[in-house]
């Protein structure tokens, strides 16, 4: 996204009541997410091969993108031509100072 860009017009979205007057424009879609996450996960699972995979959540912020990861990890996991373990941590961070 370029700095001069001016985003995705609201009004394409169903955006919630309490974030109407706060938003001005959608830069990034929430389905261009999902398919950037897919992607991502096509892509972990390709590079990591047979190899054992441990996933690593930072908690508070990371959560939801975690989820959507891991789900679509699990997904090309199981449709896969191979099937590879996955190991799931959560870590904790008092600061990002």
């Amino acid at each position: 996204i370029r700095d001069e860009d001016s985003g995705y017009n609201k009004n394409l979205f169903c955006i919630p009541k309490h974030y109407e007057e706060d938003l001005e424009a959608v830069f990034i879609p929430h389905g261009l997410i999902l398919d950037r996450t897919e992607r991502l996960a096509r892509d972990i699972m390709h590079d990591m091969g047979s190899h054992h995979i441990v996933a690593l959540c930072v908690l508070k912020g990371g959560y939801k993108f975690f989820a959507d990861l891991l789900d679509h990890i699990k997904a090309v996991n199981q449709n896969g031509d191979k099937s590879v373990p996955i190991t799931v941590d959560f870590v904790r961070i008092r600061s990002y100072c």
